[in-house]
């Protein structure tokens, strides 16, 4: 832990270090997702199980309002929900969740079966959970923290729409999700950087910033080892009951 006062760019610097060892781009799972090596079940297994973290993304930001007495804070805040919910006005411009919906769909999946979120792996479903607890129970400036993954999310977005394009052609009707974080999510990170700054006025709060990225760098990393483990690698965990059985192999 640091004894003095972070500068901006030395929080920044920190938080950077933080993500290039911890965040999930350097997961087996999505490794072998951009080298072209999963195949389409393995991708229907993807899209299925991120589902459910995308599905909770407005209720999570719905619970950093809550916490929030700010209305500056707040008006800004909410343009995540509508982000992901859409506005219910632009039937021809959806929300992400919508979008990520046709994401799975692009890869043979149903509708209904993404929506009833009954074939999500237990550890993906504890991890996203894990997630909103993390929210819910941490104060404002920790909330927000958590959500600086988004610091790093632009590179990765920008990388996998080239090898989702490259490797796995029959998935480029349902890429309007990553177009659109392409910048929102630096928009975001941005924001919640700079709150973070301004908040964590002390060494013990900057290190809690950093210590909830880390947090959810785990519980992101999670979510990618319940979907290996159970996927590409199945052979290191027993069979679980109910295990989601692509519909294209």
């Amino acid at each position: 832990m640091s004894s003095a006062l972070l500068g901006k760019a030395e929080l920044r610097q920190r938080l950077q270090e933080t993500g290039e060892a911890m965040y999930h781009h350097k997961h087996p799972f999505h490794l072998r997702m951009h080298a072209g090596e999963l195949t389409r079940g393995q991708m229907q297994a993807w899209a299925l199980n991120r589902f459910y973290y995308q599905s909770v993304i407005p209720i999570k930001d719905a619970v950093i309002l809550s916490k929030s007495d700010d209305p500056a804070f707040r008006r800004a805040w909410r343009k995540r929900i509508v982000d992901h919910d859409g506005d219910g006005n632009q039937p021809n411009s959806p929300g992400g969740i919508e979008k990520w919906i046709q994401l799975a769909e692009a890869t043979g999946l149903s509708r209904d079966l993404v929506l009833s979120g009954k074939a999500i792996l237990p550890g993906v479903r504890y991890a996203v959970d894990s997630y909103i607890d993390l929210v819910t129970r941490g104060t404002l400036l920790e909330a927000v923290s958590s959500s600086l993954t988004e610091l790093f999310a632009g590179n990765l977005i920008a990388l996998r729409m080239d090898a989702l394009r490259k490797y796995y052609p029959w998935l480029v009707p349902g890429l309007a999700y990553f177009q659109g974080r392409l910048t929102q999510a630096p928009e975001d990170a941005a924001f919640a950087f700079n709150y973070a700054f301004e908040h964590a006025t002390t060494p013990e709060l900057q290190e809690v910033v950093v210590e909830c990225l880390q947090e959810k760098c785990a519980l992101l990393w999670a979510q990618l080892d319940a979907l290996y483990y159970s996927y590409v690698e199945p052979g290191h965990t027993p069979p679980q009951p109910g295990i989601f059985q692509p519909e294209v192999a």
